[in-house]
């Protein structure tokens, strides 16, 4: 069995959606990793737009860990920031 096989097979429900039935601020990050990890660029920022810049905030905060960049602490917050803009908007414009 292949990653993307596997992933798909073992998605974790969204209580939130399930609860109050409409989609969470991380509702399609699972689906967007899949189409990710199949080489569907366009598909997994369509599915959820902040993917990529998760993951450069995610690389970046490893890298500041083994090496300890100087200014590594405020450029983690601008990308955090940056992605709480992403996930907020995308989040708004599904319940629109």
């Amino acid at each position: 069995m292949d990653i993307i096989t596997f992933l798909e097979e073992n998605m974790l429900s969204c209580s939130w959606k399930q609860s109050f039935n409409i989609e969470c601020m991380g509702c399609g990050m699972q689906r967007s990793l899949i189409h990710l990890f199949r080489g569907e660029f366009i598909e997994a920022f369509k599915m959820y737009p902040a993917i990529y810049t998760l993951i450069a905030m995610f690389v970046f905060l490893g890298l500041h860990l083994k090496f300890d960049y100087k200014k590594g602490g405020k450029i983690l917050i601008y990308l955090f920031i940056t992605n709480a803009i992403l996930i907020l908007t995308n989040f708004i414009l599904k319940l629109i």
